[in-house]
């Protein structure tokens, strides 16, 4: 998928529109250390895959260099188990990248054993507490549907 420019309003500092949207969907019922933590993983695995949604790298004043990061906000909403259902199968049905949290991660350690997690479940039996997803912002605002912004 090819991430289009960013459509300015004009002045160097005025907002700008993307043609995408980055957008993480999470339960609503999760502790604030739940919410933060699977925040994290979920963006981690969309700016692992799609080059297009990085920036360039930073730099301040004395010129120490920093990572890179997202070019675009990331949205962060939250919504009830069915609404992440719903949006999990909208998401599969546009095939737009995703990334997905379950609530077995939570007993995990590591990435092996978060992998071996999701593979022991089928599709429509995944306890989804958080979903990231990427895409055309018409589309993503699609699979949205029925979610909120988180407060």
């Amino acid at each position: 998928m090819n991430a289009e420019a960013p459509v300015h309003d004009g002045a160097a500092d005025a907002p700008v529109r993307f043609d995408t949207k980055i957008a993480v969907l999470l339960r609503e019922d999760l502790e604030t250390w739940q919410r933060l933590n699977v925040t994290a993983f979920l963006v981690s695995g969309l700016g692992s895959q799609l080059p297009e949604v990085i920036g360039e790298p930073y730099e301040d004043a004395d010129g120490v260099p920093y990572l890179p990061m997202f070019r675009q906000p990331v949205l962060v909403f939250e919504g009830t188990k069915e609404t992440l259902t719903a949006a999990h199968s909208r998401a599969l049905s546009r095939a737009l990248p995703r990334a997905l949290f379950t609530s077995d991660l939570f007993a995990t350690g590591h990435d092996g054993a978060n992998r071996a997690a999701v593979r022991a479940v089928g599709t429509d039996a995944l306890d989804l507490v958080g979903l990231a997803v990427y895409g055309p912002r018409n589309a993503v605002d699609k699979v949205l549907k029925g979610a909120r912004m988180h407060p």
